[in-house]
């Protein structure tokens, strides 16, 4: 089985830039699609983007053109480069991994990580 530990999150102001790391242990990443999550508190777990096993990226419309994912898999690593944040962008963000492509749906990833917190002061 796969372990996953985001990495990377902190306090970053509007406008500026933060990347997260999604590191795996146990197992390689390479064989997994990999989705972001984000969840701000007391809201459900909202997409943020993902990337199949061939490199193939899907992203939510509210951080299309701000984010991007990439994968290392040298590394054993997904990346999560974030520019131009919002406030609203404030959330724990996590990272899991799943099976089949670069799903939107959080039923779709198993395991996951436990999150890093993102803020960003207005």
């Amino acid at each position: 089985q796969v372990q996953l530990e985001e990495s990377g999150g902190g306090l970053v102001q509007a406008g500026g830039s933060l990347r997260l790391s999604c590191a795996g242990s146990g197992r390689t990443l390479s064989t997994y699609a990999m989705g972001w999550f984000r969840r701000a508190p007391g809201k459900e777990h909202e997409f943020v983007g993902a990337i199949s096993w061939r490199g193939n990226t899907n992203y939510a419309d509210s951080v299309k053109g701000r984010f991007t994912i990439s994968r290392d898999n040298a590394k054993n690593t997904v990346y999560l480069q974030m520019s131009s944040l919002k406030p609203e962008d404030t959330a724990v963000s996590y990272c899991a991994a799943g099976s089949s492509s670069a799903s939107t749906k959080t039923s779709a990833y198993d395991p996951w990580g436990q999150g890093t917190q993102v803020t960003v002061s207005s």
